[in-house]
Formats: structure tokens, sequence, C-alpha cells
């Protein structure tokens, strides 16, 4: 390193701390005040002053001593409150020169010992690997322990809500009722926590989504990827990205302004009664949400295939739609796998549609006519309002998360084994 590189980064440092004196004074100010700086003000005052004070009335005196310090003066002060602020502004500049003087030194010793290091056998490509690398572990411990503080925080709760409620009740119970009284002046009933009902209204909602949106969302992929023109590829997909940026509170809107005053009135029509909140109404809009994800990884998946797979494919003799159902669509389930996974967790874990179109309360029924409600519709329910975490209705919140959270991880493990049998074949 150059002499002129060294005045250069020394140079750099006293810039530095020029330009951000009022951060450095202001966290001197906050590390010095209490032992330091009142100490040496309140040493000033005449004798007597704070003698038979309590510390609120001490710490009033400091309060107005710092206000006379920067000019905010409200009637006479006292002559000794003039002579304090008038050191409290010397000590003040004696920190601010004191401060430069210690970043000064700092920075000096600072690059003396960057100096020593940046030298003709100094591997710079192997320190930034070294400190990459370090990032990069870190970032997986922050997750790993981010992944452990969720379980352990679900597992705990629920093992205290499973002291208070009989898991076999829990697991196998037809009745949720979990407004218990929380006040001893308040009324409610016992109270009943079988979670069938909520779970079943979770797969109804979810089975009905999924019906309606995975076809539309691969044929859609198929056509834009294998059949449409590059205009009308180029102006459809973005529409399709755009439709999954809406947020969900619009679709619950459109589930009860629209959809669901439609079902109702096609019922009448038919004779029908329907309940004016349905999980056929849920379930369609949210299947309206899901396509463009299941759409655009199928898309993503298809594209992906290699060109030689269609060439070899055409040239067989195979037509366009044989190429697509037994040579592209197999070699492409690993993505569809993920796209059809992601839109189930999104399923199961979507609030807003649910509560604005079917509905909170929980019914044992899989009539899609009928109003349902969900694991986390129950689960924010629980949570709002004047609750403790000493009850069985609030720690019921934790056990319905634990239960929604082996379910999401039994369909992980399924949908990776098949990406793995379908790898194993075509790649």
């Amino acid at each position: 390193m150059t002499g002129l590189a060294f005045l250069v980064l020394f140079a750099a440092a006293i810039f530095g701390y020029l330009f951000n004196r009022r951060a450095a004074e202001a966290m001197l100010w906050v590390a010095l005040q209490g032992p330091v700086v009142n100490a040496m003000v309140m040493s000033g005052l005449p004798e007597g002053t704070t003698e038979g004070l309590d510390k609120g009335a001490v710490q009033l005196i400091l309060a107005e001593i710092t206000s006379v310090a920067r000019g905010q003066i409200f009637g006479t002060p006292e002559d000794y409150k003039i002579a304090a602020a008038e050191r409290l502004n010397e000590i003040n500049a004696m920190a601010g020169w004191l401060m430069l003087a210690v970043v000064s030194a700092l920075s000096a010793v600072g690059l003396m010992i960057a100096r020593g290091r940046v030298s003709a056998p100094f591997r710079a490509r192997q320190a930034v690997e070294h400190i990459v690398l370090g990032l990069m572990i870190f970032c997986s411990v922050v997750a790993i322990f981010t992944t452990l503080g969720i379980i352990f925080s679900l597992v705990f709760e629920s093992i205290r809500f499973f002291e208070r409620v009989p898991l076999s009740e829990f697991l196998f119970g037809t009745n949720w009722e979990p407004q218990i009284p929380i006040r001893e002046d308040q009324i409610a009933g016992a109270g009943a926590f079988g979670w069938l009902p909520v779970i079943l209204g979770t797969l109804v909602v979810t089975v009905i989504a999924m019906c309606v949106s995975v076809p539309i969302g691969l044929f859609s992929a198929i056509y834009l990827n294998e059949f449409a023109s590059p205009g009308f590829r180029k102006v459809a997909k973005p529409l399709l990205e755009v439709l999954a940026g809406i947020p969900t509170v619009v679709y619950g809107f459109f589930a009860v302004l629209t959809v669901a005053p439609a079902l109702r009135n096609f019922g009448a029509d038919m004779g029908i009664p329907l309940s004016p909140n349905t999980a056929l109404a849920a379930g369609g809009v949210m299947a309206i949400m899901l396509i463009p994800f299941i759409s655009s990884f199928a898309d993503d998946a298809l594209s992906a295939v290699p060109r030689s797979l269609r060439d070899g494919s055409l040239a067989l003799g195979a037509t366009r739609g044989e190429t697509v159902t037994k040579v592209l669509f197999p070699a492409a389930i690993p993505g569809i796998v993920g796209g059809v996974l992601l839109a189930v967790s999104r399923a199961i874990g979507e609030t807003m549609i649910v509560v604005m179109a079917a509905g909170i309360i929980a019914k044992l029924t899989i009539n899609p006519l009928d109003s349902v409600t969900t694991v986390t519709v129950q689960i924010v329910t629980l949570l709002i309002g004047d609750t403790s975490f000493d009850n069985p209705k609030t720690l019921a919140a934790f056990a319905l998360g634990l239960m929604l959270f082996i379910m999401t991880l039994g369909i992980n493990i399924l949908a990776l084994r098949i990406v793995r049998k379908y790898r194993e074949i075509y790649d």
C-alpha cells in the first residue's frame, strides 16, 4: 500500500466521522450521560441544592438545566441553573473534541492493522470466499433455529392444551365450540374442542378449490406453452401474473358480493336451498386465486423439458397432443407437482376468503352448499379479543396450528417422494 493510499483512507475515516458527527455525539451522550456528564454537572451546583430531594426531583433539576443549555427557557431560571447550563455546554463541546480524538486514534490503529494485512501474499479471493461462506452458514443457522423455534412454540403450547383437554377428545370429537368463560363474571358454554368439523371444512374447501384450479391451470399452461401463438402468449402470460398479485381480501369481496349472491339466486331458481355462506363459493373463488400459481409452475416445467424430446416424439409420428400427454407431461411432472403442492398449501392456509364467503361456524358436513370453517379461520378467531394464554380457548389455537403443520409436512413428504420417483425415470 502506497503512502498516498494510506492518506486517502485516513482522510476518508475522518470525513466519515465529520459527516456523521451528530450521530456519534448522540451515541457518546447516551453512553456517558448517566455516569459521567450528570455527575459533572451536579458537582458544580451550590452545596445543599439537592440535599433532601428524592431521585425524581433531582432528575427534574437536570431536565431544567438541559433545557436552559439548549436555549429552551421558560420563565426566569435561577442563577445556579444558568451556570450549570453553561458548564453543560462546555462539557458537550469537550465531548465533541474527545470523540474526534478517539475516532482519529481508532482509525489510525485500524488502518495500520489493515495496511499490515494487505500485502502481496494476501489472497483476497480466499478471504472473500471465507466471508461469503460464513454469511451463508449464518443464514442457514438462522433459518434452522427459526424453524425449530416455531416447532417448539407449537409443541410446548399444545402440550399445555392437552393437559386440559384430552387428546382423544380433540382428535375424535365431533363438536367444536371453544367459547368458554374467561372471567368469573362471563357467561359462556362448557366448551367442546373436537377438531373433526374444522379439519373437514378445511378439506372440503381445499378439494373444491383444487378440483377447479388444477385442470384449468394445467390446460392453460399446456395451451400457452405448446399451442398459443407468440402474440397471444405475450399478452396472456402477464395477465395471469397480475391475477396472482391481487390481494386475497379482494377475492373475499368478490366472493361475498358476486359469487355467493349468484349461487343463491341460481339455487332459488332450481329450488335448492342454499346457505348465505357456502363452501362452494369459498372454494370456487379460491380456485380463481390458485389458477395463476399452478399455470405458472406448469408452464415453467413444460418450458424446461429439452427440445430434443419434443422433436424426437414428432419425428416418430406422434401428434402434438400425444407429445404433450406421453412425453412432455411425464417429463415435467416434478415442476407440476411443485406447483400443485404450493397451491394446496396456499388453499389450506387461506383465511380471508373463507371468513368472508364460508363463515366461522364449524359443521360436520361435506355438503359444498352448506357453510363451513377452516383451521386458519378458527386460529384467528381464537386469538382475537381479550384472551390470555392460560385457558384452553387460546391454547386450542396452538393445537390447531400443530395439526396443520403435521398435515402440511405429510403433504410435502408425499410430494417429494413423487418427484423423486419421476425424476429417476425422466432425468
